[in-house]
């Protein structure tokens, strides 16, 4: 039986790797560099799947292919606001992420965002490295508690929870929440968190604000000025969604001004392009999309896909089908 021709848009883990070239005719991306428009327009045509990640943009212009081979985007990653699934509809191509096993690591990272930028661990290590540190003092790089703060979180699905537990659990933090969405009370109840009927109640309140809400056109530049003035000015804001959900220039702003007293980012609009003022912000913790690296996380996301795309070809419907 001749096997599918798979192409993955960028290296993966190898255990992954060796797992695809069994079951598949599968072509890796061997200088691990994102793949042009016109490349993967050609991958469109000539594979049977292609498997892009978030730093791969599949846009209406790219999904426009002729003599379309494709069937399926089964794509590496639990976001997916990088991929016009409407586009992607019509193109008749399934669209597929990886849910849920990158939950906990993306979680420990936010809650790592929260401790870096709170205590200034950052700014710390720079004055160390840089040989600056003149010894211990009082008043030395004074620092914000979190322990029986308010933690907030927006987007109150899977890792939201994740991040809720650990500050809750591990730093005595009331929780509170809003999410466009119904959420069990069952899941609420696990950290006794509270619901806010708004984004804004949750910015007003919180000493730490967590985003976890989707990327794309409807969560695009969700926290603005306008967002971060109702914020405290000790609030410490922490994002380890997407970048576009956050105005980098407005953030940089904020932080400069003292609106917030600092933020941690693992994720930025355009990415790896970062706006250039926020390199200016010592308050401003900047992590290069780290929530999911761990291998075993890493492993599972492929192996997510994996399952996805055996059972499309068998003809069933993959269980993290997006699109």
């Amino acid at each position: 039986m001749t096997k599918k021709k798979v192409l993955i848009t960028r290296r993966w883990p190898e255990a992954v790797e060796a797992r695809l070239k069994e079951l598949y005719d599968v072509t890796l991306n061997e200088t691990d560099t994102p793949m042009t428009a016109e490349a993967m327009r050609a991958a469109l045509a000539d594979y049977d799947a292609v498997c892009p990640t978030v730093s791969d943009k599949v846009d209406a212009s790219v999904l426009a292919v002729s003599g379309q081979r494709a069937k399926i985007l089964a794509s590496y990653g639990v976001g997916y606001s990088h991929i016009d699934t409407e586009a992607a509809k019509k193109a008749g191509l399934v669209v597929t992420n990886t849910p849920e096993v990158l939950s906990e690591c993306t979680a420990d990272l936010a809650l790592t965002l929260m401790l870096m930028a709170a205590r200034r661990a950052g700014e710390g290590e720079r004055e160390v490295r840089a040989g600056n540190w003149t010894g211990w003092r009082p008043t030395h790089m004074i620092g914000t508690k979190v322990s029986g703060g308010v933690f907030g979180v927006l987007g109150f699905g899977r890792i939201g929870r994740e991040a809720a537990k650990r500050a809750h659990h591990g730093f005595g933090m009331k929780v509170i929440y809003f999410d466009p969405f119904p959420v069990k009370p069952e899941l609420a109840a696990e950290t006794n968190a509270e619901k806010r009927d708004t984004i804004e109640e949750v910015l007003r309140e919180a000493d730490v604000v967590s985003l976890h809400m989707p990327g794309g056109k409807d969560n695009y530049h969700l926290i603005s000025t306008e967002r971060l003035k109702l914020m405290k000015p000790t609030a410490i804001l922490v994002n380890t969604a997407r970048g576009e959900v956050v105005d980098g220039k407005a953030l940089a702003a904020a932080l400069k001004a003292g609106t917030i007293a600092g933020a941690g980012l693992d994720v930025f609009e355009g990415e790896p392009k970062i706006e250039p003022t926020l390199f200016e912000c010592e308050n401003a913790v900047l992590l290069p999309h780290l929530g999911s690296a761990t291998k075993a996380t890493r492993d599972a996301m492929g192996y997510r896909v994996i399952d996805n795309l055996e059972a499309f070809f068998r003809g069933d419907a993959p269980r993290d089908r997006v699109a």
